[in-house]
């Protein structure tokens, strides 16, 4: 289960989260959402839920879990 979650609709595929994971638990995937971009995913088994990308994100995209 992720300790992460993503809002791909609300994802402009910045990258922001990509590049600050210390992790590195966060890629862009091959869906591209409703407006177009090309929206980020993320790797359960990196992920620690340390909270980096939810508060980089400009758009509010990624909400962190429990």
């Amino acid at each position: 289960m992720s300790k992460v979650s993503i809002d791909r609709k609300r994802c402009k595929g910045c990258g922001i989260c990509i590049r600050e994971c210390p992790k590195k638990a966060i890629s862009f995937g091959e869906e591209l959402n409703e407006k177009g971009y090309k929206t980020v995913i993320i790797d359960d088994e990196k992920c620690v839920g340390c909270g980096v990308c939810y508060h980089m994100c400009p758009d509010c995209v990624l909400e962190l879990e429990g």
